[in-house]
């Protein structure tokens, strides 16, 4: 929902964003003739039929249907709101986004308070740190500087009961807050007490910095649980979010490769090390969400877990979320630590580049993949080939369409001695071809034109002589015609996003994405005489109207009729 997000800010925003920029950053474009293309990243397929028009600032693809602004990718691509797509864009541009009106006239789906009151108890815990000696010698003897303990918001919550609900739930608001966001818990009796307590805090960041949940580790070995996580609220979703993103966005401009471990130390460590590339998932497994984020990131993603049976278990977790993901470009590889050691402990006894030659060595996934299907398997015999292609088809048929999954499936063959058929999906085969123009109505030809050139208008004047056109679409032409001669320089994509929360936003979007056949002046000459053929056909519905009522004409009706009849049918055009 747009919220309070004025249509103007909109407007401007969609003006200062190149969408070729916001879609090449996350996804790979190659040029080809005006536009750009690829291979769609909301479906799998082997031929592009993903566009991008620098020239209407809208993206389309021919394959799946999905289309839009640049406000649009981002809400479909990282799975945003409306007004958080808004602000990543504007935070690209240099743009504040305003709101309208006051708090009392924000929309419930509005959560500024709760991500507010986080901040607020993340510098609490943050200014409760220095005050207690257990969590300072902690810090110092896991070896974390002042700039790590800040750049990661580091925070101490105290003893006691109501740490959090004295300092921060000083009005029912605030508590009902504090109750949202999981920062308290309640007793059998009701009553309301402290989530997190003696306990390091690490903040959960989201994409764009916001504390949006909490993590708690104990100093001592002999508490339980070690790790406690904030529950599930409307801001977190843990099999979705990923521990320390937010920092290795900042540290890199371009990020090539990200490594997934497994405790929040751990990617501390190897960020304080100068490998600030490390992540980690919130006390789960790695979902596919998680795996959709990281190759989004970057193109490489190495997991690295211990080597005994529970951390293989979780790597293979991992290559079963991955598979439907590795669409070509992207790669995923396998890192096992020797037995007792961790990535903090190893970085510390090999230093930086020791760890990252452990990261360059990785296995990759196809050799993780067929080394863990085989490795109880007698590849010796017949039985033992034919058990290890059972296993590996369904796996390899996960994989999107594409070279990586046609040189899965000839190296299960070279190994199995089977072939791998696997069910192919019709739809991926599919060929996907740019439409040719069709046939269409005199209105929806003019509308489709006009957005692909929306200073068309400026050839219209006011009153519209086509407004008397009983036709569907008319008043819509009209208001489109209005919006773009009221804004010069508009854009085809700022034109559609007037109609954003309006019935017609589909079917303008649909029109956006049509191809539009012919140079600029010709389309100009084409809308012209759509308009003229709409003003002729609207003359003709008015002759046969009055005809129709010849007994009932007044005197200027009858004028009106004489003039009219010598009209000639064939300057219609059938709508």
């Amino acid at each position: 929902m747009r919220g309070l997000i004025p249509d103007s800010f909109i407007d401007e925003l969609l003006a200062r964003v190149d969408i070729v920029d916001v879609i090449e950053r996350r996804v790979p474009l190659k040029k080809a003739g005006r536009e750009w293309t690829a291979c769609c990243p909301f479906h799998n397929e082997r031929s592009p039929s993903f566009y991008v028009s620098p020239a209407k600032q809208f993206f389309h693809c021919f394959g799946c249907g999905v289309h839009g602004s640049a406000i649009k990718f981002l809400m479909d691509y990282d799975r945003l709101e409306f007004p958080d797509a808004v602000e990543e864009l504007a935070q690209t541009v240099g743009l504040k986004v305003p709101r309208e009106g006051g708090r009392e006239a924000a929309p419930r789906e509005d959560k500024t308070d709760l991500y507010a009151l986080l901040d607020a108890a993340a510098s609490w815990y943050e200014g409760e740190l220095p005050r207690n000696a257990d969590a300072q010698a902690y810090c110092k003897k896991r070896g974390l500087d002042e700039e790590t303990i800040k750049r990661f918001r580091l925070g101490w919550a105290p003893a006691g009961y109501d740490g959090v609900i004295k300092s921060l739930g000083n009005s029912p608001r605030r508590m009902e807050l504090l109750n949202e966001a999981g920062m308290v818990a309640s007793s059998e009796r009701g009553s309301k007490y402290d989530r997190f307590r003696e306990r390091l805090m690490f903040p959960i960041l989201d994409r764009r910095g916001r504390v949006i949940a909490f993590g708690g580790r104990v100093l001592s070995s002999e508490q339980s649980p070690k790790y406690l996580n904030s529950p599930e609220t409307p801001l977190f979703h843990k099999g979705r979010e990923l521990f320390a993103l937010w920092q290795v966005k900042q540290a890199n401009a371009n990020l090539l490769r990200i490594v997934v471990v497994e405790g929040y130390m751990d990617v501390i460590a190897l960020h304080q090390a100068g490998l600030p590339i490390a992540v980690a998932t919130l006390g789960t497994a790695t979902t596919p969400e998680h795996t959709e984020v990281l190759f989004r990131a970057a193109p490489d993603v190495v997991f690295c877990f211990d080597g005994d049976r529970a951390g293989r278990a979780a790597a293979w977790k991992a290559l079963e979320s991955a598979l439907p993901r590795l669409r070509d470009g992207r790669q995923a590889y396998f890192l096992f630590l020797p037995d007792g050691e961790d990535p903090d402990s190893l970085v510390r006894k090999e230093g930086k580049d020791g760890f990252e030659q452990r990261i360059k060595q990785a296995m990759p996934l196809s050799d993780y993949f067929f080394n863990e299907l085989s490795h109880d398997v007698e590849m010796g015999s017949l039985d033992g080939r034919a058990r290890l292609a059972e296993r590996a088809r369904p796996l390899i048929a996960k994989l999107p369409d594409g070279a990586f999954r046609d040189l899965m499936a000839q190296e299960l063959q070279k190994r199995s001695g089977a072939s791998a058929m696997l069910q192919a999906d019709p739809a991926a085969h599919r060929a996907v071809q740019r439409p040719v123009a069709v046939q269409r109505s005199l209105v929806r030809s003019a509308i489709s034109l006009l957005l692909a050139q929306p200073g068309l208008a400026d050839l219209v004047e006011k009153p519209y002589r086509f407004l008397r056109l009983d036709k569907p679409g008319v008043e819509l032409l009209a208001e489109l015609l209005d919006i773009a001669r009221s804004r010069p320089g508009i854009n085809p994509a700022m034109l559609v996003e007037h109609f954003a929360e309006r019935p017609e936003y589909p079917s303008l979007q649909k029109l956006m994405a049509t191809l539009s056949v012919g140079e600029p002046e010709s389309q100009r000459l084409e809308f012209v005489s759509a308009l003229e053929r709409m003003e002729h056909q609207s003359l003709i519905q008015r002759r046969d109207f009055l005809s129709a009522r010849r007994g009932e004409l007044s005197d200027d009706e009858k004028v009106e009729l004489r003039t009219l009849l010598p009209l000639r049918e064939q300057m219609s055009a059938k709508s």
